[in-house]
């Protein structure tokens, strides 16, 4: 039996370890808490000592950040380095980790670094399926050299042969796909409602159509299914702490409503005893006299510590990294018993709970409300079933039954059934990368390289001559809108071309502005309120109010934009308008705390935007060979990146 850290291998992961010791990439379908990560753990141990470098990717920047003190801890700090766009340290490091999106951008521009590198870990690879990503994330299989090999790991995937066939023939090299069923602690499905309370989706079926009809209850009052209320997570969380079913991770779809229930339930319960209460204070209250003293003065801070006390915590996105780490150190203690969280917390993070809520199985994909599917499901249920510690995990969906489709809830909580899709798009900067690197035929063969193709291939009317034309045409198109706009001539990018060939996103808008002159007539607000009105994702409950006076500025900005007609088409000045308040009060120097009278943003979503606004300014600076302008990104950068953007962020 192989042993690794003082423990004996399941037999998967010895197939696995096995076959990465022979050279070969492995695609790993197993359970959520089986054990995956070990896999990459012995990959890692046995490539470093081969002198060999190894690259860990991640879906999200929390997950690379954990990784990168994970790996630290256990293979030393010298030998272990982060790169996520706006974070590098030690860049030379023969472990890697990094966003999937920086390891698609240097293979793209051909970094050296790639030529050393013997494995890729996808964790999470299931990502191929998200919609807005899922590119960069058949962008890093494809574009990758022949010599590289990888490690996909995810929970369960119904299509993994199908997988592994793509990534053989694209790569030409052999591609073992380790398929492992078994969860180490069992998992069990109930739902709760109004009524009933914890119980089956079959019972609560049979109740739904027994009250379809109007019945009488006690003096004649009539009772039918328009009486039928939704549950409360609070009804919930304390039939679970009377039965002995805490800790629990209660998943809700919105950053203030888990802060708003987290503050509800704390003040009405306090799961902690004598001891546990000492402990906790005694960390908290070392941990925030560290930190930035500004922290200390949040709203945020306030409600986490309130909560905390009393065994109860929030996480999100949307959270300062800070506060997150204090409540993952007190949840991985058993000092947290109830934790109210998005979605953002069941990636990768390895914290498990004796039970998993969901406060409900809609949720707004950013168009509509949806029901989840199998995969959204089951990785958040997974998180249920501590290792060694419980026979069993419970899953409990709050279920209203009056507005509940039975039918639709049973398909996607039964079993995950969901295969892996592309959702492949060409990006501008794809196609210049492409043009810049690889001739016509290495292109058409890139082209038919996607996962899609590879899918379409079984399906009917795969050999009209317009389902196999379609990427290319797509390509053509977007080569012919970029030789129009001057970044092609001749099929040999211009200067203009390989400018942006350093963009990531919003690509044509930046090289018009930074490339040609209009930056010239912009001091460094306006190039900061340019650039974060490109960068801003907006969401539907964001508010922003105004500043009570008009920044010198704007109006020229808005004019300039307005007087291009591809910039006018690109930029949204609504947006703009909504943002200067932000960005001009963070510019002009004043506290951080006075950001958050402008707007009912998250402080971790504050931080994000500008991090992100860094990000792109350094993307141009990369771009561009005029000093003058990286002078002025450097100008930029400084009046942003202040001590308490950087602390808080990284």
């Amino acid at each position: 039996m192989m042993q690794y850290l003082g423990l004996t291998l399941d037999q998967f992961q010895e197939d696995a370890v096995n076959a990465l010791r022979e050279n070969k990439s492995v695609v790993v379908s197993a359970p959520t808490g089986s054990g995956k990560t070990l896999i990459a753990d012995c990959i890692i141990d046995i490539e470093l000592k081969k002198g060999k470098r190894v690259v860990y990717t991640a879906p999200i920047k929390a997950l690379s950040n954990q990784k990168f003190k994970e790996f630290s801890a256990h293979f030393g700090h010298h030998e272990v380095g982060i790169m996520t766009g706006d974070v590098v340290i030690n860049s030379g490091a023969p472990l890697l980790i990094m966003t999937t999106e920086i390891y698609r951008n240097m293979l793209l521009v051909k970094d050296p670094i790639v030529e050393h590198i013997s494995y890729v870990i996808l964790d999470e690879v299931h990502y191929i399926n998200d919609i807005e990503r899922g590119t960069v994330w058949e962008e890093s299989i494809i574009f990758s050299p022949p010599h590289v090999r990888f490690l996909a790991l995810s929970a369960t995937i119904p299509n993994h042969d199908e997988l592994a066939d793509w990534i053989r023939t694209i790569q030409k090299h052999e591609v073992v796909v380790i398929k492992h069923h078994h969860r180490p602690v069992p998992l069990r499905h109930m739902f709760y409602d109004y009524e009933l309370g914890m119980t089956t989706l079959k019972e609560i079926k049979r109740e739904a159509e027994n009250t379809r009809y109007p019945t009488y209850k006690g003096r004649g009052r009539r009772m039918g299914e328009q009486d039928i209320m939704a549950p409360q997570h609070w009804q919930l969380i304390q039939e679970l702490h009377n039965k002995g079913l805490l800790p629990a991770i209660y998943f809700v779809f919105s950053r203030h409503e888990t802060q708003q229930k987290a503050g509800w339930i704390s003040k009405k319960n306090d799961f902690l005893d004598g001891k546990e209460k000492a402990e906790v204070a005694k960390q908290v209250s070392q941990y925030f006299s560290r930190i930035d003293q500004q922290i200390n003065l949040l709203n945020t801070t306030h409600l986490l510590k309130q909560c905390l006390a009393r065994g109860v915590a929030f996480h999100h996105a949307g959270l300062l990294p800070n506060h997150k780490e204090i409540v993952e150190n007190l949840f991985a203690q058993g000092l947290v018993k109830v934790l109210y969280a998005t979605e953002t917390f069941a990636v990768g993070i390895n914290m498990p709970a004796k039970t998993v809520c969901f406060d409900s199985l809609e949720k707004y994909d950013g168009r509509s409300f949806r029901y989840l599917n199998s995969k959204e499901y089951f990785q958040l249920a997974g998180r249920a079933g501590r290792r060694g510690i419980d026979k069993e995990g419970l899953a409990v969906s709050l279920i209203h039954r009056k507005q509940s489709n039975f039918k639709k809830i049973e398909e996607f909580t039964s079993e995950d059934r969901l295969p892996i899709t592309s959702q492949f798009k060409l990006s501008v900067n794809s196609v210049l990368n492409m043009i810049a690197h690889f001739n016509e035929e290495q292109i058409e063969v890139l082209l038919k390289s996607n996962l899609g193709y590879f899918q379409a291939k079984g399906k009917a009317g795969f050999n009209d001559p317009t389902a196999q034309s379609k990427i290319k045409h797509i390509f053509l198109k977007k080569k012919t809108t970029l030789e129009k706009l001057g970044f092609i001539e001749a099929d040999v990018l211009t200067d203009k071309g390989k400018f942006a060939t350093f963009i990531y996103s919003n690509e044509i808008v930046l090289t018009e502005v930074f490339y040609g002159t209009l930056h010239n007539l912009m001091d460094e607000f306006q190039v900061l309120l340019f650039v974060a009105t490109l960068v801003y994702e907006p969401r539907r409950a964001d508010q922003f109010g105004p500043l009570g006076m008009r920044p010198s500025g704007l109006d020229e900005l808005i004019k300039w934009v307005k007087q291009d007609d591809e910039l006018s088409r690109r930029v949204d000045i609504e947006v703009m308008k909504r943002l200067v308040s932000l960005v001009y009060t963070w510019y002009d120097q004043k506290p951080f705390l006075d950001l958050l009278k402008y707007t009912n943003l998250l402080e971790g979503d504050i931080i994000r935007l500008f991090r992100q606004i860094i990000d792109t300014l350094n993307q141009i600076s990369k771009a561009t060979y005029d000093q003058d302008l990286r002078r002025k990104i450097k100008t930029c950068v400084a009046r942003i990146d202040r001590e308490f953007v950087a602390v808080s962020f990284d």
